[in-house]
């Protein structure tokens, strides 16, 4: 059994999950950007396709590309840091389980081998990636110098619409940017 038939068949957490485990990833071998989101939110969990809800078509305006380039999975690879939805909390959907990440991010890098583009989408990813994490947004400020390997970028949930009408810079500095380097991604 190959490694992305081992993630969709894994059921590490199915007993803890509110509507157990169903695993939901995007991967190819040879994709050339790699998206490390949190966990699949409820619409995810039942459709079986990653962002495909609103925080989904924000992301994909930022990356400026269609959704058939977005869900092509040799150009993008969509790999939660937990595969399963892990239940509603407080003030939003919980965090991802730790086990996940623990069992399946290290053999998640080896698979992929033309990785062009690491996008860091939210806190999850950002704590599990970055070394000295202290926020979302002090790690997207650092944009210019991750780039042109890897960035970070905010969760793009409507929850987070605060955060952006305050980081003006984000729209305007770093989204253009991001576009720039996605399509020449894409036309390679």
């Amino acid at each position: 059994m190959n490694l992305i038939d081992q993630i969709t068949a894994c059921r590490l957490c199915d007993e803890v999950l509110p509507f157990g485990a169903r695993p939901v990833i995007q991967a190819s071998p040879v994709a050339k950007i790699l998206i490390s989101g949190q966990a699949p939110s409820l619409k995810v969990h039942q459709t079986g396709k990653l962002f495909n809800d609103q925080s989904g078509e924000t992301l994909r305006d930022w990356l400026g590309v269609t959704e058939a380039q977005f869900y092509d999975p040799d150009l993008f690879a969509i790999v939660p840091m937990a595969f399963c939805y892990p239940g509603k909390g407080k003030s939003g959907d919980l965090a991802p389980p730790k086990i996940c990440a623990q069992t399946w991010q290290q053999p998640l890098q080896a698979y992929f081998k033309q990785i062009h583009l690491h996008i860091l989408v939210g806190q999850y990813s950002q704590r599990y990636y970055c070394k000295n994490y202290k926020s979302v947004t002090q790690q997207v400020q650092q944009w210019p110098s991750m780039l042109p390997r890897r960035i970070a970028l905010p969760h793009p949930s409507p929850r987070n619409q605060p955060w952006r009408a305050k980081n003006t810079w984000f729209e305007q500095e770093l989204v253009p940017r991001l576009r720039t380097n996605i399509q020449k991604l894409i036309d390679s």
